[in-house]
């Protein structure tokens, strides 16, 4: 009975502490920035989420309680400034270098793959909010995607099938629900977010299989570096856009936040419109 007490102390002390790793790895970790974590986060002004508020600019909506307060601007922009170092001196010349030697092809190629290995917060979050359909097209995907399209390389279940992705996270589970995503936060190498994104891209990050299947310190090694590449790639991508705004921004800082927060608005709105 000892022996089996010991033995179940230890395993709750392994867990305990892989999951500690886990979160503090999601804040340690230079470059290794992408798209949740919900989200694929890029340095800033390079960030889908800017992006794509930049095009829908979509009014913030209900959800975002309390976030243009920005409590946290101490610590937001000196991170902010950080970052933006971060993308100038680090990552935007080693993606440059990258794209010389990588056709666009093959980096397109690699971001589709990058993308189909994250199915499962996708198909978890969709089920979370009781879409079914969309979770099933997720697995469907999955498969399709991995045979046919050479482990996520090419995507024959959208082209061929018509079976297309269902972006989710668990931050947009939380506003699917309403329930309030506390004040903005600007995460150092990861950028924009707020408390409950956080939480979301902690969330996301444990539901990796290979988390419980080896050891910690080899699963935090091929995570980091398999978020190093796939920023890097993702950043080759797109090493032109948004320039013009970082150059006559009048406040970057503010423009960023503000194209954060709407996008997220707008993929929730978009969430509760889907017909399920």
């Amino acid at each position: 009975m000892e022996m089996y007490m010991r033995s179940a102390s230890k395993q709750i002390e392994k867990t305990g502490a892989r999951w500690m790793m886990l979160a503090s790895s999601l804040l340690a970790v230079v470059s290794f920035a992408t798209p949740a974590l919900c989200q694929d986060v890029a340095p800033l002004s390079q960030n889908p989420a800017a992006q794509s508020a930049a095009a829908a600019r979509t009014p913030p909506g209900e959800n975002n309680q309390g976030v243009y307060s920005d409590p946290f601007s101490g610590f937001n922009e000196p991170m902010f400034t950080f970052n933006l170092k971060l993308d100038d001196w680090v990552l935007r010349p080693v993606a440059s270098g990258y794209s010389v030697i990588a056709p666009q092809p093959v980096r397109e190629g690699v971001g589709r793959f990058f993308n189909n290995v994250r199915v499962i917060p996708r198909f978890a979050n969709n089920l979370f909010q009781l879409k079914l359909i969309e979770a099933t097209d997720e697995v469907a995907r999955f498969g399709i995607n991995t045979t046919l399209g050479v482990a996520g390389f090419f995507d024959p279940a959208d082209s061929w099938f018509g079976i297309e992705e269902h972006p989710n996270d668990f931050g947009l589970t939380i506003r699917y629900y309403n329930i309030p995503t506390g004040p903005y936060l600007m995460l150092p190498f990861f950028g924009p977010s707020t408390i409950a994104d956080t939480v979301g891209l902690v969330a996301d990050g444990a539901m990796n299989p290979l988390d419980y299947l080896v050891p910690t310190w080899i699963a935090v090694t091929v995570s980091a570096g398999q978020r190093a590449f796939e920023a890097v790639n993702y950043r080759s991508l797109h090493m032109n856009q948004f320039e013009e705004a970082d150059r006559y921004a009048i406040d970057l800082y503010g423009a960023v936040q503000d194209a954060y927060l709407q996008t997220r608005d707008h993929e929730v709105k978009k969430l509760h419109e889907e017909q399920w």
